[in-house]
């Protein structure tokens, strides 16, 4: 037999993560070389003590379990290999590899049996799974319950944070379970055992986070929270920073304490541990050292006996125990006179105490902030009423912070705090850049005008981007609306048509022109002073068919040029649809692709100015003057076929209605004078009223029209 067996590939399990590597095994012992770090693991061959083979997820694996309680793992190996590894283990170490394979049924009780450092989670005489117990970095009670925490591994792409046992109660010679199982893992385990007596210990402290009241107990080395539920052990080294604050009704006081890495409960994670005391607690306190030993360890920062406030006495001890300062608020005071500005963080109401590095908010949840973090603050308008703003702080990895529900009252003080702390302040008034960065609050909170309100500019743009493709939408129909794109062009299209009506009329061949003249022109005057808006049905309804059609923009003449291709490219695709799709082509278009279709809508609009020209010279005026004729003839042609002969009709009307040929022309027939095209609303009475009276002598071009 070989004296040495050697396999590639094989995986090692370290806290959840596999390492793979090679494996050798010697006379000697067995030997595991990490391919990714080159690190080498070596287990003596007088060492070992077990050996089992069972199949696992990467094929089969082999645990090894040394004589003082060390447990090693490693995967990959095929199922014909047994044979092999068996009679090496034989002959070389002296070990019978036993097979066994772990249990599958997946249920969740079971048998727990301790084996030196290993904990075996069977079901029947089969495992379910194995726990080293020198991973274990936290043993926490409860009634029926032990909660096991793990030591991470940074490597693991997943791990394990903890699992909990429940331990039903039993009548054993009044032991209680719950405590031997914890006691069977704390002897092996590696976790934070509270060796001797507490420096001190605080009773009955009320706590906000995590809510509860606990009593401190104070260690050489970490902070032990217990209360009646949980128990929290708290090393010193992962205390960040202290804070004590003044609550706002000056008469408590929070003390927060920063953790890194923070205590767990569950899927729970509590970054802060923030105690709420009363001034007027006081207390006496006694530590439990001789004199010279307190004075050795603290150097004067404590005393073996102190008296004063609660919160004192528990800040005292921790700074010197922690090593760190306490931070307290700075120079800043609200509008009430407080340290601190009321307001809400994720629907809860809190406090923000502006620091002098940084902010934090208290309690729900807590958030510290300092300034070199920070990329810029921004005030805002409150969503919901005028008395109020939010202060937005937007760090510089892109978490944003939105305190809500800010009294107008407290603007002042924090928009100069955060000025003199020369934080970047976003979207600034134009009067504050005007007056040099000096802001008028008053008008902050009562103007409208002058202050700029982030939201409403956002909602601006997009108002004018649903207008910008409601336009677009509009002139791919191929019709066109008065008010489509200039509202300027509106004003001269009514003033060519009264214009045109005038010069018209002008144009009778009566001796009343004058009259006539100053009709048409007053009607004008009475037009221009109104809204052009409330004129568009009449302008849309006396519009010339003949009139040259306005251009379209090159986006209009590429979509017409394109709908079919998108169309087809997104079968079912709705109009609005079309048109976003459309919208968002055209944006990702080219600049060179661009400035084709821009040349062809300059052509058109060359091509549109040219013929408006034209259109200006004679063809408008002729069309309406056509359309007037047309008119006169058919209502001839009435008149003609309700009375028969129409000079017996105009010779019965000069007897009954003119009572002498040189009267005035104030005592001309209704007839006569609505047959002037001044007013339109006249002329449909007229018609209405034809039948019953006799119209009077043709004009000249009335003649010359009905000759024809």
């Amino acid at each position: 037999m070989a004296d040495t067996l050697e396999f590639n590939e094989i995986y090692q399990e370290v806290k959840g993560s596999m390492n793979d590597g090679r494996l050798r095994l010697s006379r000697q012992g067995v030997i595991f070389k990490n391919s990714k770090t080159g690190k080498v693991d070596n287990i003596q061959a007088s060492e070992l003590a077990e050996g089992v083979w069972r199949r696992v997820a990467l094929g089969h694996g082999l645990k090894l379990l040394t004589k003082n309680g060390h447990v090693y793992k490693y995967d990959g190996f095929r199922e014909s290999e047994f044979d092999k590894l068996s009679d090496f283990f034989k002959a070389h170490y002296c070990l019978e590899l036993a097979e066994k394979d772990l249990c599958v049924k997946g249920w969740n009780w079971g048998t727990v049996r301790f084996g030196g450092q290993l904990l075996s989670f069977d079901i029947g005489e089969q495992p379910v799974f194995e726990i080293p117990l020198s991973n274990v970095s936290q043993c926490t009670t409860g009634k029926n319950e032990v909660t096991l925490e793990f030591h991470q591994n940074d490597d693991a792409e997943v791990s394990l944070m903890e699992v909990r046992f429940y331990v039903p109660p039993t009548q054993e010679d009044g032991v209680d379970p719950v405590e031997a199982f914890a006691q069977n893992v704390l002897s092996k385990a590696d976790v934070i055992q509270a060796t001797g007596d507490a420096i001190c210990i605080f009773r009955e402290l009320q706590c906000l986070t995590p809510r509860g009241r606990y009593d401190i107990r104070i260690y050489p080395t970490f902070l032990h929270l217990h209360g009646k539920t949980f128990d929290y052990k708290i090393p010193y080294t992962t205390v960040l920073r202290l804070f004590l604050l003044p609550h706002k009704d000056q008469r408590q006081m929070f003390f927060v304490i920063s953790l890194d890495p923070p205590i767990k409960q569950g899927q729970t994670r509590y970054h802060f541990l923030i105690l709420l005391f009363s001034k007027d607690e006081d207390i006496s306190l006694t530590l439990n050292m001789n004199e010279e030993e307190v004075e050795k360890r603290f150097e004067g920062r404590l005393t073996k006996n102190m008296s004063g406030s609660l919160y004192e006495m528990v800040s005292r001890v921790m700074k010197a125990l922690v090593n760190r300062k306490i931070t307290v608020p700075g120079n800043f005071q609200g509008h009430s006179g407080a340290q601190c500005i009321t307001c809400s963080y994720k629907a809860s109401s809190g406090l923000l105490y502006p620091l002098e590095r940084g902010f934090i908010y208290v309690h729900k949840p807590p958030v510290h902030i300092r300034f070199d973090e920070i990329s810029f603050v921004n005030f805002a308008r409150g969503t919901t009423t005028t008395r109020s703003f939010d202060f937005e702080i937007e760090t510089k990895q892109g978490t944003q912070y939105t305190f809500s529900s800010i009294e107008r009252e407290e603007y002042g003080k924090l928009f100069d705090f955060v000025n003199a702390k020369k934080l970047n302040i976003k979207n600034r008034g134009l009067k504050e850049r005007k007056k040099g960065m000096k802001q008028s609050y008053d008008e902050y909170a009562d103007s409208d005008e002058d202050q700029h309100d982030a939201y409403l500019e956002r909602m601006k743009e997009e108002g004018k981007i649903r207008e910008e493709n409601a336009n677009d939408s509009s002139d791919g129909s191929g019709e066109e609306t008065d008010s489509s794109f200039n509202p300027g062009e509106e004003d001269d299209d009514v003033a060519e048509e009264f214009d045109s009506n005038a010069s018209a009329s002008s144009s009778s061949g009566d001796g009343d022109s004058d009259r006539d003249d100053k009709k048409p022109a007053k009607k004008a005057k009475i037009v221009k002073d109104r809204k052009p808006r409330k004129k568009q049905p009449e302008s849309k309804k006396g519009k010339d068919p003949n009139a040259p059609k306005r251009p379209m923009s090159a986006y209009m003449l590429w979509l017409n040029a394109s709908r079919e291709k998108i169309k087809s490219d997104h079968p079912g695709i709705s109009i609005t649809d079309l048109s976003k799709k459309a919208g968002e082509l055209w944006k990702a278009m080219s600049k060179e692709k661009k400035e084709e279709w821009d040349r062809k809508a300059e052509d058109a609009r060359r091509d549109y100015e040219k013929a408006m020209k034209e259109y200006s010279v004679g063809g408008k005026a002729d069309s309406h003057r056509g359309e007037r004729s047309k008119k006169k003839k058919k209502k001839q042609e009435k008149q003609v076929k309700g009375k028969g002969d129409k000079k017996g009709a105009t010779s019965k009307s000069s007897s009954s209605k003119s009572p002498a040929k040189g009267m005035s022309d104030s005592f001309k027939s209704k007839e006569f004078v609505s047959s002037d095209e001044s007013s339109s609303a006249e002329s449909k009475k007229e018609d209405s009223e034809e039948e019953g009276a006799a119209s009077p002598p043709p004009s000249s071009e009335d003649s010359a029209s009905g000759s024809d």
